[in-house]
């Protein structure tokens, strides 16, 4: 009678088991993001490439608090990591090689579906290695450009020249519209390059959102908001060229100084790797 009850018990822990669901408030913010990138890709068929690019940096917003917010709530789960991926993929692959596509690269003919085509498919090989190597990486660097910063690098390109007055197939008192085409070529190979390579870039994953901080650092955070909303084009697109910029300085400070300086090992038994992780 008593193994009867605990079978009994054990059945009813396997039912529950099956019968979990889905958290919903992270993937909530998983599938705001995941509408962002849609929400870009209509307004680019629509010839709305300032909204197209307001999406994606949209999508960056929410795409950055999903993963807190997970693990705030203590809310983690393969599920949720899988759609965060399948989300990246979408709002930061798919949707900035469609917009540049749309914006410029069309006038290119072959050249130009090439280097959307590169981008988009680099996004993917980026996502799908940052999946495997999660946990032989060192936390406080990516390997390689994280996909949201190569899209902010495409879509914020063509959301600053919207926003000087460029349009399709015109040009300003200082580039023509072909030079513009082979500048948008130019930032889509490299965005989507550098995504795949080993070039460390930070990750800021080891600031503490709860840890406190000096009365100064609010007023800093209160400065840099205004300086964004002086002219939110120049300077977000300004910020992240700096940032596509320097995981090649870092790149560059490690092997003058003669480290090591890959954050990725396939094995961390290997001796050139060992307390790399630490």
């Amino acid at each position: 009678m008593h193994k009867e009850n605990e079978g009994a018990r054990g059945a009813d822990v396997l039912v529950r088991r099956r019968r979990k669901g889905i958290y919903i408030l992270p993937n909530l913010f998983t599938l705001a993001a995941l509408f962002g990138g849609f929400y870009a890709i209509v307004m680019a068929m629509d010839g709305r490439f300032d909204m197209a690019a307001v999406g994606i940096f949209c999508a960056m917003v929410l795409d950055s608090l999903d993963g807190r917010v997970a693990r705030m709530t203590n809310t983690q789960s393969a599920f949720g990591e899988q759609m965060d991926s399948l989300s990246d993929m979408v709002s930061f692959g798919a949707a900035p090689a469609l917009i540049a596509y749309e914006w410029s690269l069309r006038g290119l003919g072959r050249w130009g579906w090439i280097a959307a085509f590169v981008y988009c498919s680099c996004a993917a090989l980026r996502l799908a290695r940052f999946n495997v190597n999660t946990g032989v990486v060192d936390k406080r660097y990516f390997q390689g450009l994280p996909s949201p910063a190569a899209a902010a690098l495409v879509a914020g390109f063509i959301w600053l020249m919207t926003a000087i007055g460029v349009q399709p197939g015109t040009a300003d008192a200082w580039l023509n519209w072909t030079q513009i085409t082979w500048i948008t070529f130019g930032f889509t190979l490299y965005a989507g390059l550098t995504m795949v390579t080993n070039v460390p870039f930070y990750s800021f994953k080891d600031i503490q959102m709860k840890r406190s901080v000096p009365f100064a650092a609010i007023v800093l955070i209160a400065l840099v908001i205004a300086v964004i909303n002086i002219h939110p084009p120049t300077v977000l697109f300004s910020i992240f060229v700096l940032y596509g910029l320097s995981g090649y300085a870092v790149y560059g400070w490690r092997k003058a100084k003669g480290q090591h300086s890959s954050v990725i090992s396939m094995s961390t038994d290997e001796p050139d790797e060992r307390g790399l992780h630490k």
